[in-house]
């Protein structure tokens, strides 16, 4: 076990094996012929620790005392370099709501390394909000508490909901006002500075593949994949270094089966990522970048929470499962010079295709507890209830959670079955004539298939009750949290960390956190739709 950041064995392998950039200024610019830049954090005012994950601390071979030093907090908020870090910003395009947008690149995170732990697992280290860099387009690089707390909590919610996500390790106040201009409205404000300390295996993007294709630098995109290949991917190419196009195109087979799998879950527990730009889509398959994300409270499928997305909606929470094909075929593009030919690549996006379309139907059956019952049925009962359930505002995280109370003896009254699920309405008044009619009969044949396929309602109710969360990171919860953190009070932050760290427990004394979302909290800033900004 490691007492600091430094006694962490760190091998860089990303910025030995890719080209560097040349020019050490951090001006913003156009990078060609390199993977990224090197550049050194922003010293921080006056840093202070708001939380850590105690999962993560222990994850990386950290001793648990070594968060309350002062070491640790400087290496996460910027202020000191571990030994053997090196530090850089990556370069790497994207196309933003379907449109190429040129260079993008690391904005306002620098990575620190890649760690070894002695278990054999890499991490990337990278702190979020920690200074400029050549591709922060002007800006400032820096990051807001409000920003910093949602990527923090939600990045930790995810992991323990089942989620393929980054994680995060720390989240810290800098000690410096940022101004920011939440809605972009000219109405700009100073509000707290904050890094987030975040892990992932890498932060490698479809984007980074796509900069190199874009400008013709084959050579690069070849470093690229052979890097990424063989350090993340070695099952698919045993040890080999000399790869050929059949190992491109098994690679980019596995990264849409990931990224098919990643979004089955998104759609598990109704989250909406908001701004599923191919710059922020991982090719291990996990959810990365945390913005103007939500979760749905209503069961609204063409709900987003991006308001930069209002008018179109393109990132809706109906549109997930075809925008991850949308972005795959992107990366197949960007690849396409290593393998010189469609066919295996098509068969890589049927892949994706194949595998949402059986992860999906299993995850819909889990969710109402009929796994192993007649697909067919299950298949009806499931369109039905997506057609019943916008109808009228339904709480989506309530609704399948309380369906696991449903009783399914024949004897049951209709109205019985119904009970459990009220509390799921937003407006119960609404839930007449023929749709309380058609929920009914839903119900109705609800239960008769639970009954034909001999499911026990306990074991059903136990069963459903691992795939349907009791609590979910519901924006008014985090903006309450940020709010008291932003009077100095972080011990909501605290607080919601715990809770999200048990989703599927009952946790008594925790109910207010496992409630639909309040009336005041429909159209107030930060607890509805977010901008890029939040």
């Amino acid at each position: 076990m490691a007492s600091t950041l430094s006694d962490l064995r760190f091998d860089n392998r990303f910025t030995a094996d890719l080209p560097a950039d040349p020019v050490s200024s951090v001006q913003s610019r156009q990078v060609a012929g390199a993977g990224y830049s090197r550049v050194t954090p922003r010293q921080p005012g006056k840093p202070s620790l708001l939380a850590t994950s105690a999962e993560m601390v222990h994850e990386l071979g950290l001793l648990p005392d070594t968060v309350a030093s002062d070491d640790f907090l400087l290496a996460v908020s910027g202020g000191v370099l571990p030994a053997d870090a090196d530090p850089y910003a990556a370069c790497y395009g994207g196309h933003q709501f379907g449109n190429w947008a040129g260079q993008l690149g690391d904005g306002r995170a620098i990575t620190l390394g890649e760690i070894v732990t002695g278990a054999g697992h890499r991490h990337t280290l990278q702190l979020k909000g920690a200074g400029p860099t050549p591709y922060s387009r002007g800006a400032d690089g820096l990051a807001v508490l409000r920003s910093s707390v949602r990527e923090f909590l939600c990045s930790e919610a995810m992991h323990h909901l089942g989620v393929p996500t980054t994680r995060a390790l720390s989240l810290a106040l800098t000690g410096d006002p940022v101004m920011r201009d939440m809605f972009y409205d000219g109405n700009p404000e100073w509000e707290p500075g904050a890094v987030v300390c975040r892990v992932a295996p890498s932060f490698i993007r479809f984007g980074n593949f796509e900069i190199f294709a874009s400008r013709g630098d084959h050579t690069n995109l070849r470093t690229l994949a052979d890097h990424a290949i063989t350090l993340h991917f070695p099952e698919l190419v045993d040890g080999r270094h000399q790869l050929t196009a059949d190992d491109y195109v098994s690679w980019f087979t596995e990264v849409a089966r990931r990224t098919a799998t990643m979004i089955v879950e998104w759609q598990r527990v109704g989250f909406v990522h908001g701004v599923m730009n191919t710059d922020n889509m991982s090719i291990h398959g996990l959810t990365i970048d945390y913005g103007p994300y939500g979760w749905l409270e209503d069961y609204d499928p063409g709900w987003t929470p991006n308001t930069t997305d209002r008018q179109f909606k393109r990132y809706r929470y109906s549109a997930q499962p075809h925008i991850g094909q949308w972005n795959l075929t992107q990366l197949a593009n960007a690849i396409y010079p290593l393998v010189g030919a469609a066919e295996g690549l098509q068969a890589g996006l049927e892949t994706y295709v194949s595998t949402f379309n059986e992860q999906w139907a299993s995850m819909m059956a889990a969710k109402l507890g009929l796994v192993g019952a007649d697909t067919e049925a299950v298949s009806g009962l499931v369109q039905r209830l997506l057609e019943i359930l916008p109808r009228t505002e339904t709480d989506m995280t309530l609704f399948f959670r309380e369906l696991g109370s449903v009783e399914t003896a024949e004897a049951v009254e209709p109205e019985q079955r119904l009970a459990p699920l009220l509390d799921a309405y937003y407006r119960p008044d609404e839930l007449t004539g023929d749709l309380r009619a058609e929920t009914l009969a839903w119900l109705d044949d609800y239960a008769a298939c639970a009954r034909r396929h001999q499911l026990n309602d306990q074991q059903r109710h136990e069963a459903m009750s691992r795939v349907n969360p009791r609590v979910v990171l519901r924006n008014y919860l985090a903006q309450v949290a940020i709010d008291r953190a932003s009077d100095g009070d972080p011990s909501g932050i605290h607080e919601l960390l715990e809770v999200l760290r048990h989703p599927y427990d009952d946790q008594p004394g925790c109910e207010r956190f496992a409630e639909k979302r309040p009336e005041w909290a429909r159209s107030r800033p930060g607890c509805s739709m977010l901008s890029c900004s939040s």
